[in-house]
């Protein structure tokens, strides 16, 4: 077999450049790693119209969490023979392959899947899907940057984009992510928070780790989504999700602010 020797093959022990250790999720004195408090938000920023040749587009970053997304339609659907009544939402969650720590596939994994279907859940709800019959509306969705709180930030960027659509909805979805490690609570946690463990736990010890996403509707108060990953005990439950709520209102005011912007952006163009 022919050799390629525009390759320069490495010694057979090497390693990926990357840290192998598993990191705490806190300092030891109890402070995140960022500075902030446990239940303060990454600075937020959010842009509609970030995709010109979309019909919907929106940008969000919370600190290095970056994504950005398209909404095309409503189109017909083609070469279907069933009447349906309401429009279907269609979902694709890609992250970038220089998104994350280890590289990514260009193929949709089953987390992007996973991904894809809790966003359609959260959204089917606030879109007037009545309204489109026989229609399809697609969304597309990718993670430029991923360090932390990704699903709830896609949840508040497709909302945002879908909104700058036009298309009739009932409210904005607005999502907001809670790690519990413990008898700890980060809200919108980083990706370090995210994978990390306390400093005094051992391989044996029995932690309560748990992940809670919520895509909350401000305007009516109803919860669209709410997605939990691992254990809780039973008594906190109730404050572990307040707590998330309270992140998605503070977070609300943000996306009003970005969508009255590109409404007086559209406005001026006219």
């Amino acid at each position: 077999m022919p050799i390629h020797r525009n390759r320069i093959a490495g010694p057979e022990d090497t390693e990926p450049i990357e840290n192998q250790e598993c990191q705490t999720a806190i300092l030891p004195n109890g402070d995140r790693h960022d500075n902030r408090k446990l239940d303060q938000i990454r600075p937020i920023f959010c842009r509609a119209g970030a995709v010109s040749q979309a019909v919907g587009s929106a940008y969000i970053e919370l600190a290095n969490t970056k994504i950005i997304c398209a909404v095309y339609g409503p189109r017909e659907v083609a070469n279907k023979h069933e009447f349906n009544i309401q429009a279907t939402l269609s979902c694709e969650l890609k992250f970038a392959t220089f998104s994350c720590q280890r590289r990514r596939r260009h193929i949709q994994d089953s987390q992007e899947k996973e991904y894809s279907q809790i966003v359609v859940q959260a959204l089917e709800p606030v879109i007037r899907l009545d309204k489109y019959p026989k229609s399809q509306i697609d969304i597309f969705i990718t993670v430029l940057q991923n360090d932390g709180s990704v699903l709830a930030s896609a949840i508040t960027a497709a909302s945002i984009a879908i909104a700058d659509s036009g298309i009739e909805m009932f409210d904005v979805a607005v999502g907001c992510c809670l790690r519990r490690i413990e008898n700890l609570s980060l809200i919108d946690p980083t990706y370090l928070e995210e994978e990390g463990h306390l400093n005094n736990e051992s391989e044996d010890d029995v932690v309560v780790n748990a992940n809670i996403t919520i895509a909350l509707l401000p305007s009516l108060n109803q919860v669209s989504a709410l997605i939990m990953n691992g254990e809780l005990d039973g008594n906190p439950t109730q404050k572990i999700i307040n707590d998330c709520l309270e992140g998605c209102m503070r977070i609300y005011p943000v996306v009003q602010e970005c969508l009255t912007k590109r409404l007086q952006e559209k406005a001026l163009r006219n």
